[in-house]
């Protein structure tokens, strides 16, 4: 084999290493903001959201139950259980208080989102107004929800409104996480 041959072949090798090491950093970008988002997401619930309950053993303590404009749901025989800006594990340990010293020697219990509370978009889409919440989504996934941008829209300087904020619009991208509650706002352009 000749030196040029050898040569060509290196680097044909070396190009298809680039190109392999290429598309591992663009997969590593697509797929480490997200794992970073969702380790960093904690669901609190608020009124609107629907939980299912279930008390082993007992079907009628069981169901599923609306988070209430006062941030409570109501269950048989406990009454009112405060709900808002719980997470799943701390509404089940509540409940749990309840249940444990006059009703159940030791319950067991899970519990999980049925629905979550709808998000909200307005502005320049076709069809502003609320949608319900799909877990995962983005703000992209939203404007298609609501038919898409019209014509007079500012693509680049969207805005969302987190529920759990502090009511400050904070700029978003198209590829920004949305979670329910949240308000995205696509402001109008000026020719």
């Amino acid at each position: 084999m000749s030196q040029a041959a050898a040569g060509g072949i290196v680097g044909q090798l070396f190009r298809a290493a680039a190109r392999i090491a290429a598309v591992g950093a663009v997969m590593l970008l697509l797929v480490v903001p997200s794992v970073v988002a969702q380790e960093e997401f904690v669901y609190r619930l608020d009124s609107g959201d629907l939980v299912r309950i279930t008390v082993f053993g007992q079907p009628d303590l069981s169901g599923e139950f609306e988070v209430g404009s006062d941030g409570s749901i109501s269950m048989p025989l406990i009454g009112d259980v405060p709900a808002a800006r719980s997470t799943l594990q701390e509404l089940k340990d509540a409940i749990i208080a309840k249940l444990k010293p006059d009703y159940l020697k030791n319950p067991q219990l899970s519990v999980e989102v049925a629905n979550y509370r709808p998000f909200y978009i307005i502005g320049e889409v076709k069809n502003p107004g609320s949608y319900p919440y799909v877990g995962g989504m983005r703000v992209v996934n939203a404007v298609a929800m609501a038919g898409g941008f019209t014509y007079r829209a500012r693509e680049a300087e969207l805005l969302i409104t987190r529920a759990g904020g502090d009511g400050e619009k904070e700029p978003a991208g198209q590829d920004t996480l949305v979670l329910p509650g949240d308000v995205i706002e696509v402001p109008e352009r000026f020719f």
